[in-house]
């Protein structure tokens, strides 16, 4: 197991082949995948994860996988890929979480470690999120993260158009949280 980053109530390491499983809990839920208006086949959550670490290897971090300290089990994934952004590519800070663990505070406490982590390990000077319009509750984490919407774009996925808002923070900036224990 190679471990990343720790909080208070989660790990989050690098996936491996065995969170499959777990991992087709997020990727394969309508209600989680509600954004994505799509939920992905068996070959594609490997592909997934199959992405994720190749992204270790290549790019020194990606999606990692959260655990609950309290039971050891996968409950999401959240970490930093390099994302397209205009003619660049930027870091951002991602999360999925599996339903049952929606609204207890995890997606915010593992992404505020992601945040810290590409600031004070990767020395990564800004970080962002891009997000769905219709996902409120993503949009809530990012800006508990301490970013703020700066930009739209339209991301095409399964031969739709998405509007997306761009997050970001930088390393410069103070960054004040509110509403955590």
């Amino acid at each position: 197991m190679n471990q990343i980053l720790e909080t208070k109530r989660l790990v989050l390491r690098e996936m491996e082949e065995t969170d499959y499983e777990a991992l087709c809990r997020m990727l394969q839920d309508p209600e989680v995948m509600y954004a994505y208006e799509h939920v992905f086949s068996d070959e594609e959550a490997w592909g997934w994860l199959h992405n994720q670490i190749r992204r270790y290897r290549e790019e020194g971090f990606g999606l990692w996988a959260v655990i609950l300290k309290e039971s050891g089990e996968m409950i999401g994934q959240c970490g930093l890929t390099l994302q397209p952004y205009g003619e660049e590519r930027v870091v951002e800070v991602g999360y999925l979480f599996q339903k049952a663990y929606w609204h207890q505070g995890y997606a915010i406490e593992a992404a505020m470690a992601c945040r810290d982590y590409a600031f004070k390990t990767l020395k990564i000077p800004s970080v962002y999120s891009i997000i769905r319009d219709n996902n409120l509750a993503s949009q809530r984490v990012a800006e508990r993260n301490g970013m703020r919407r700066v930009d739209q774009i339209v991301k095409h996925y399964y031969n739709m158009d998405m509007p997306h808002w761009i997050y970001r923070v930088d390393a410069s900036e103070e960054i004040v949280v509110s509403g955590l224990d």
